[in-house]
């Protein structure tokens, strides 16, 4: 399965290697609450069985730092830590794990008074010291306010553009250099124009590839696919994952759908797939979910994703997006881009119409207020509808 690759250097994490012409690692992410050793270590497990070189687990708080050294005593296989908001909590981690992946849009959620370069700097102390590589790892719906405001509207993937550099700056400038990067949307043709636009700014630095929130399989496939395939096409990207809202059991079907895009890819099918960055979008009704995992705060979440898929089909001619986000790391600034949004919590699901809020419903009121909310938007004339092509 080999696919040409562009020169970037070599990453190590753990026993895998990415960058410098190494074939191109899947990854995926544990569902499982990561304080179930049991669950999480039999997760980690099957992902790998099913091809995952490398498996991604959320840390929040000190029981799951806990519970991630006991996990690291059963399994040999390359894990990141994904902290999110918590970077206080590297240290801590670091011993346990092989990669820290941090978010630099929530580095600013928590001690605004601390500046973000000592964050960074203190994150990267504990990498070193623990020897692990670390991912800067930028999402649309989560960037430095600073770098959001320095570019106009038009220009969406600017800022992610922007603050990757500079995280890439600073840690250059304290001689760490054992990291990898990735630009997520949920959008295709923004991954396939951020990517592109950043390795052609910065060749040397390997990137981990995805579509975030890209929903439910196969919808969710298809779209990765329109993204990754022109870009591994191109000799760009080194790790992927495909993002899927699963059910915790489906897991491995992320690892089976990064290997099949592969083997495409390396076959000479990705010709045949649209490029994502310059296709004509005509698209109708859109769900955008994020991928199942520990932060979920009630398991509903997936089953409600589908019954909003179901739901809504009578509009599917209609250019709409509705965001379903399953936690509050992702859920109020992932939601911002959708015409109508969701985000669950433990008992209540909040909506959104765009950054609006609109109340908070229980899971068996959620539909119905949902439904208003698009036919009233559809009503307004706010949007046109799709027609097909002759």
């Amino acid at each position: 399965m080999r696919i040409e690759r562009k020169p970037t250097r070599l990453v190590r994490i753990g026993s895998i290697a990415i960058g410098d012409g190494r074939p191109v690692v899947v990854q995926s992410m544990c569902a499982t609450r990561t304080t179930d050793v049991e669950a999480t270590t039999g997760q980690i497990e099957r992902l790998a069985a099913a091809g995952a070189g490398i498996v991604r687990v959320a840390v929040d708080h000190a029981a799951d730092v806990a519970a991630l050294a006991r996990i690291r005593a059963r399994t040999e296989v390359a894990l990141s830590v994904d902290l999110q908001e918590n970077y206080r909590l590297a240290a801590d981690v670091a011993r346990w794990v092989d990669k820290i992946r941090y978010n630099p849009g929530h580095l600013h959620h928590h001690e605004p008074e601390t500046p973000w370069q000592d964050k960074v700097r203190r994150l990267i102390d504990a990498a070193a010291s623990g020897d692990c590589a670390v991912r800067v790892g930028v999402n649309c719906g989560s960037v430095d306010p600073a770098q959001k405001a320095k570019f106009p509207d038009a220009d969406s993937i600017g800022p992610m553009i922007a603050s990757a550099l500079e995280h890439c700056e600073l840690l250059d400038s304290i001689g760490f250099t054992r990291y990898c990067v990735s630009l997520k949307d949920s959008d295709p043709r923004r991954v396939v124009a951020a990517n592109r636009r950043f390795a052609a700014q910065r060749p040397d630095i390997p990137l981990h590839l995805g579509v975030t929130e890209a929903g439910m399989p196969p919808e969710g496939i298809f779209k990765t696919r329109r993204a990754l395939g022109p870009l591994l096409s191109e000799g760009i990207g080194d790790t992927l994952r495909v993002s899927l809202t699963v059910p915790n059991d489906r897991k491995q079907e992320e690892v089976e759908a990064g290997l099949q895009i592969l083997a495409d890819v390396a076959a000479g099918r990705a010709s045949a797939w649209d490029d994502a960055e310059t296709a004509d979008e005509r698209r109708g009704l859109e769900i955008i979910s994020c991928p199942s995992c520990s932060r979920v705060e009630n398991e509903q979440f997936v089953e409600l994703a589908a019954q909003i898929r179901q739901m809504t089909q009578y509009a599917a001619q209609w250019p709409v997006t509705i965001a379903v986000m399953g936690c509050r790391v992702n859920g109020p600034g992932e939601t911002d881009h959708a015409d109508l949004g969701v985000w669950c919590g433990p008992k209540h699901v909040r909506l959104k119409r765009g950054t609006e809020p609109v109340g908070s419903f229980g899971y068996d009121e959620i539909l119905p207020r949902l439904k208003l909310e698009l036919d009233w938007l559809i009503a307004s004339g706010a949007k046109q509808k799709i027609e097909p092509r002759p």
